[in-house]
């Protein structure tokens, strides 16, 4: 457990942020990078998130904190971080990818790291903030979300070994993938469901009989 949250390995999670083709390219070829600190670095991000909803000032958050579950939106960062995993893992191999789920793993979670730092970055800032000059916390903002997905962008097109258009088109056809599991699971979840009140009512029935 030691090896796989070694100060090595969190040190090139940072180390990805400032290299990231080198970086990427590391980890899909000589197996740097960390499958655990890439969930932790996603679930630090739902914190920030949460955190960013809750705490930033009122003069640049509208949200009412009794909306703001913090562990609702955990699951729900956890189950989108898996669902695009899948959906891009099950779409790049059939487009002849090289790189494993792993690979695109560690590539999304460590593009987390700077929407992290700007998140808790901005919610500090907020407290700063006079009435005019929100444009400062939302640059920071934007500036942590486009690096970040930039960064993901690059991870798996190196992870890969795409070129920028195939990783674009690769990208779409992951979130029709993910549109098309969720069906097939609310698809399920719904002919479970018709299958027990079905047997339930057959075992009514045999009760009130009896």
């Amino acid at each position: 457990m030691n090896s796989l949250f070694s100060k090595e390995k969190w040190k090139y999670a940072f180390y990805t942020v400032n290299h990231p083709m080198d970086a990427y390219y590391e980890i899909r070829h000589r197996g740097r990078g960390s499958v655990p600190i890439a969930v932790v670095l996603v679930i630090l991000f739902s914190f920030s998130f949460s955190a960013n909803r809750l705490l930033a000032s009122f003069v640049v958050n509208d949200t009412d904190p009794r909306s703001v579950n913090s562990l609702t939106e955990l699951g729900a960062v956890l189950l989108l971080y898996l669902l695009f995993c899948v959906s891009n893992w099950s779409i790049t191999c059939l487009m002849e990818g090289e790189g494993r789920m792993k690979d695109i793993a560690i590539a999304i979670g460590y593009g987390m790291t700077p929407m992290i730092f700007c998140f808790n970055l901005a919610t500090i800032v907020s407290q700063f903030v006079a009435d005019g000059e929100q444009a400062f916390y939302w640059m920071i903002l934007a500036i942590g979300v486009a690096y970040g997905l930039i960064m993901i962008l690059m991870g798996i097109m190196t992870v890969q070994n795409f070129t920028l258009g195939k990783t674009l088109l690769t990208i779409l056809l992951t979130f029709l993938a993910m549109l098309i599991i969720i069906f097939l699971i609310l698809l399920v979840a719904d002919l479970i469901n018709q299958v027990y009140s079905f047997l339930y009512s057959i075992y009514q029935e045999l009760i009130f009989r009896t």
